[in-house]
């Protein structure tokens, strides 16, 4: 599919209310740097997490005045300061919902994890916000399959946040053009779960929150800065490789491969943080205290654990699904004492984003 096949010119009048909820992911082969229009570098693949999630609603009538009003709440807030950025990423995406310009919306967000900390809180609201707009346009006029549906709300989700794109669907997305994954795109995610050995089906994920404030530089800032960053085109061609490595992984459970590519791809991304210009550490003290504690309890109990982090100090734990009671034990007694107020959220793989009202 091409971006003009998400174009809508139906300009329905109507009325309503929907809601969804989206969830957070956590790439394993991360996103970092990006062309025009949120067109990815290189491909990423990313679990999609159950718990973490954005709930949002979307209030649709017909526009009282010439101009039509956009509402935004988040968090009970009225005005917030996503608000801005919420109604330009409206404005951007009129072209694909024409019913945009007749009707009068009001947007109310709400996330139960921390935003804006290195948890994806962008993901879950955009591919939430997106989810809702999509929605309404199927409500009243239905002409394609669920399949479009799914690629729109992806494509729509990415325009406001790249990783965005892979929480609509789950619990193993693609986004990005491959050779290794047929239908990949760099215009939405497709879901490449079917060919997924079953302990990566019910894998787990806690995310250890060493600090849930909001951080100092942005993705958005982040992203630009690859485009003069001299390991820019190494780390594109290495994460093209971990993409192909991981579809054989996947398919037969190789854990130590796994282990080794999601490690080395939260390495290497901080690693470019390091080296950008201007350079930036977005890690903690307690980051690093908390990664040394995962290698060394893995050497010592052989249990296949691992990390990875995204753009924060956060640090996600990832383990299959039948040593989670020891696991835990060990986040109780090793980790936890790192983590701001001993905060921590336990999670786990989940199928995307799902309809409210």
């Amino acid at each position: 599919m091409i971006e003009k096949d998400f174009v809508n010119i139906d300009n329905f009048l109507s009325e309503g209310i929907v809601k969804w909820n989206s969830p957070s992911n956590i790439a394993l082969v991360k996103y970092w740097g990006k062309k025009d229009n949120q067109i990815p570098q290189n491909p990423s693949i990313s679990f999609t997490l159950s718990k973490s999630f954005t709930t949002t609603s979307v209030e649709f009538k017909p526009k009282k005045n010439k101009v039509n009003s956009i509402g935004f709440e988040f968090d009970g807030i009225k005005d917030h300061e996503f608000g801005q950025k919420i109604k330009l990423f409206i404005s951007d995406i009129e072209k694909y919902f024409s019913f945009l310009k007749n009707h009068d919306i009001n947007i109310k967000s709400e996330n139960n994890f921390p935003h804006s900390s290195g948890i994806a809180s962008s993901a879950s609201s955009m591919s939430a916000l997106a989810s809702c707009l999509v929605d309404i346009e199927k409500l009243n006029s239905s002409q394609q399959d669920d399949t479009y549906y799914l690629k729109k709300k992806s494509f729509i989700a990415r325009l406001g946040s790249g990783s965005a794109s892979r929480s609509i669907e789950g619990p193993v997305t693609i986004w990005g053009e491959s050779n290794s994954y047929q239908g990949s795109s760099n215009l939405f995610a497709i879901n490449i779960s079917k060919d997924i050995d079953q302990i990566f089906q019910e894998y787990q994920n806690t995310i250890l929150i060493i600090d849930p404030g909001v951080k100092k530089i942005s993705s958005s800032i982040g992203h630009k800065l690859m485009n003069e960053n001299p390991f820019s085109r190494i780390r594109f061609s290495e994460a093209k490789k971990n993409i192909a490595r991981l579809k054989d992984v996947f398919k037969y459970g190789h854990l130590d491969e796994f282990i080794n590519i999601t490690e080395t791809e939260a390495l290497m991304i901080h690693s470019l943080m390091l080296s950008s210009s201007p350079y930036f550490i977005l890690m903690k003290p307690n980051t690093l205290e908390v990664i040394q504690r995962i290698l060394e309890y893995r050497r010592e109990t052989k249990n296949p654990v691992c990390f990875t982090l995204d753009a924060g100090s956060n640090v996600h734990l990832l383990y299959p699904n039948n040593i989670k009671s020891e696991v835990k034990k060990f986040i109780e007694d090793e980790l936890l004492r790192f983590c701001k107020s001993k905060m921590c959220i336990y999670d786990s793989l989940g199928s995307g984003s799902v309809k409210i009202i």
